[in-house]
């Protein structure tokens, strides 16, 4: 989505930089992680993920809470205004992939998205088998 949507759709409004809000959708979806846990499933820099995270706290979007398993370490969770704020995200991406696919046929629509979710699978396989891909973004 880049920086026309980021130019289109003020994330700074929400108190945190797009790439930090990328981290809602997933922890809303799964629930509270850790911040190892969470860098992992991103494929992203442990240090990278936990500032990012520091963001959403601070913009009261995520909470840190004890993990039950082991006291000593904590998990990030989703507080109801970072629910809020995903869902403001989504509306954001939906209104200008409306407006990107607003002159194209219905036919047209139907086979990209089909095309594109057999493309997503086919990469998600291919990250959950592959030892060669990379497993982390540089910091």
């Amino acid at each position: 989505m880049g920086a026309r949507f980021r130019g289109m759709f003020k994330t700074g409004d929400l108190g945190a930089e797009f790439s930090a809000l990328m981290l809602l959708p997933p922890l809303r979806a799964m629930g509270p992680m850790r911040v190892t846990d969470l860098a992992e499933f991103k494929q992203a820099d442990p240090s990278t993920v936990s500032r990012q995270a520091a963001q959403l706290v601070k913009a009261g979007l995520a909470r840190r809470e004890a993990d039950p398993v082991d006291g000593r370490a904590s998990r990030l969770a989703v507080t109801e205004a970072g629910v809020q704020a995903c869902e403001r995200v989504r509306e954001a991406r939906a209104a200008m992939l409306e407006r990107a696919l607003a002159d194209w046929p219905a036919e047209r629509i139907t086979a990209f998205t089909d095309l594109f979710e057999e493309f997503n699978h086919a990469v998600e396989a291919l990250l959950r088998t592959d030892p060669t891909t990379p497993r982390r973004e540089p910091a």
